[in-house]
C-alpha cells in the first residue's frame, strides 16, 4: 500500500462531496460563521473517532474473538452497500434540527460513518503500523474537512447534478474498494482454514517453504 492510494480510498470512503447537500441542509439556519464553527468541532471529533478505532480497533475485535480476515469479508460487504447507495441516491427532503447539531448525525454516522470505521481498520491491519496510517488519514482528513467548509460555495459552484455526478464516481470508486477488501478477506480466511486441516508433517513442510 501506498500513502497516495491509501488517502484516496479513504477520501471517496469519507464522502465529502455526497455530503455536501446534507451539510448544507442540517446548517441552513446559522449564519456562514456559526456553519464553519459547527463543521470545524463535528470534523475534528470523527478525527478522533476515525484514529481510535485506528489504534483500538484490533484489540476491540480480539476481546471479541472476531478474526481480521471476517472483517475484511463484513466491511467489503458493508462498503459495498454503501457504493450502491451513492450510485443510486435516494433523495430525502432535509429538515434542519431543532437543537444544534452535536456529534449526531455530522459526526456520526456522515463522517465517521460504518464504511470509514471499518476502512480504516483494515488498512490498519494490512500497514501493520497504526502510526504509519496517521498520515493518510490525517490528509484524507483535512481533505475532507476543507470541502465541507466550503459546502456552501460548492453546492452553487457545481449544482445539484454535479453534486450528483461526483458522488456517483465516489461510488464507482468505493464499490472497486469494496471488491478488493471482500475478495483480501475471503482468500485469507481460505488460507487459515487450509494450514488449519493440514498435518503437523505438512504444516512443518509448508513453513520451511
Amino acid at each position: 500500500m501506498s500513502i497516495i492510494s491509501v488517502t484516496t480510498s479513504l477520501f471517496f470512503v469519507l464522502n465529502a462531496l455526497g455530503n455536501v447537500p446534507f451539510f448544507v441542509g442540517i446548517l441552513s439556519g446559522y449564519t456562514a460563521k456559526k456553519q464553519r464553527k459547527i463543521i470545524v468541532r463535528e470534523m475534528v471529533i470523527a478525527l478522533f473517532i476515525l484514529v481510535c478505532f485506528n489504534f483500538f480497533g484490533h484489540q476491540i475485535l480480539g476481546v471479541l474473538g472476531i478474526d481480521p480476515c471476517v472483517v475484511g469479508i463484513a466491511g467489503g460487504t458493508l462498503l459495498f452497500l454503501i457504493a450502491l447507495s451513492m450510485i443510486f441516491p435516494k433523495r430525502n427532503h432535509l429538515k434542519a434540527p431543532n437543537r444544534e447539531p452535536f456529534i449526531f448525525p455530522l459526526a456520526i454516522p456522515a463522517v465517521a460513518g460504518p464504511g470509514a470505521i471499518t476502512a480504516v481498520m483494515i488498512y490498519s491491519q494490512q500497514a501493520q503500523n497504526a502510526f504509519w496510517m496517521l498520515l493518510p488519514l490525517g490528509l484524507a482528513w483535512l481533505c475532507s474537512s476543507l470541502i465541507l467548509l466550503a459546502s456552501s460555495n460548492i453546492k452553487l459552484f457545481l449544482g445539484q447534478k454535479g453534486l450528483i455526478a461526483c458522488e456517483r464516481l465516489g461510488g464507482m470508486v468505493i464499490s472497486l474498494i469494496a471488491v478488493q477488501m471482500f475478495t483480501t478477506g475471503v482468500m485469507g480466511l481460505f488460507d487459515k482454514c487450509q494450514i488449519g486441516a493440514q498435518t503437523p508433517v505438512e504444516k512443518q513442510t509448508s513453513l520451511h517453504q
